[in-house]
């Protein structure tokens, strides 16, 4: 799977940024998908799943805040975060595959992420 993740940035807290994900390599509309971010010193986590039914799994830090959404027709994943903390600096990275992957993040391959920065 080839992983290309876009859209970040520097914003001030209380703003917004769009992510995209372009997927290539596997049979995107089959599989769930998800955001995960990375913040320095700090494990991977996920931030976004999304079933291949439209169910959705956000933990309580963005839950309200981030939306993640899927163009299948396009194999791309996209996470809409507004009113953006200082907390939510990280790394973001996309990834796709069996939901139960999805949802704990065991992937083997990674691609080079976007960075979103949120100053005070």
């Amino acid at each position: 799977v080839q992983l290309q993740a876009s859209g970040g940035g520097s914003v001030q807290a209380g703003g917004s940024l769009k992510l995209s994900c372009i997927v290539s390599g596997t049979t995107f509309s089959r599989n769930g998908v998800g955001w995960y971010r990375q913040a320095p010193g700090m494990e991977r986590e996920l931030v976004a799943a999304l079933s291949t039914s439209g169910a959705t799994n956000y933990p309580d830090s963005v839950k309200g805040r981030f939306t993640i959404s899927r163009d299948n027709a396009k194999n791309t994943i996209y996470l809409q975060m507004n009113s953006l903390k200082p907390e939510d600096t990280a790394v973001y990275y996309c990834n796709a595959g069996a939901i139960g992957r999805v949802v704990t993040g065991i992937f083997t391959s990674w691609g080079q992420g976007t960075q979103v920065t949120v100053s005070s």
